[in-house]
């Protein structure tokens, strides 16, 4: 089952937001909790308060045991920019984009698969069935040409 919750609109740049999502992905739900408790980033509080509140909707809402949680999906996506400007020299403006953030938390209490190497999804190996080996012929040569 998995269990979704949304921020919408912090008032942070989601650049500053994607360096704290980036560390808690795919963790067990107390081991991300810790992780953003101890960390000393301003965007780790809002975060933690998102993935607390996703457990609290997933224990209430639909019974489910908190230490079987982990975060199986969680992005931080640019909101909407308020525009300011600030006065510069000689009567000209320089424009401040105060940035947003959505962000986007998908917990799940079903096993995730695990990666090997490269990112690639480790399966139970099969045996490709053996074709019969054929003669190869050399490939031929090219006549050599002459400048």
């Amino acid at each position: 089952m998995e269990v979704k919750a949304f921020l919408r609109h912090l008032r942070m740049a989601p650049r500053k937001v994607r360096l704290i999502v980036d560390t808690i992905r795919g963790l067990k739900v107390s081991e991300a909790e810790t992780r953003l408790s101890f960390t000393n980033r301003d965007a780790a509080r809002p975060v933690l308060k998102l993935l607390q509140s996703a457990v609290a909707n997933a224990t209430h809402n639909f019974k489910l045991d908190p230490e079987t949680l982990f975060v199986k999906t969680i992005a931080a996506d640019g909101g909407a920019t308020l525009k300011r400007f600030r006065p510069r020299a000689m009567g000209r403006a320089a424009p401040i984009r105060k940035r947003t953030t959505h962000i986007t938390l998908i917990l799940s209490d079903e096993p995730m698969p695990v990666k090997g190497k490269k990112g690639v999804k480790v399966a139970a190996p099969v045996e490709a069935p053996k074709k019969a080996e054929s003669k190869k012929k050399a490939p031929a040569k090219k006549p050599a040409t002459q400048a």
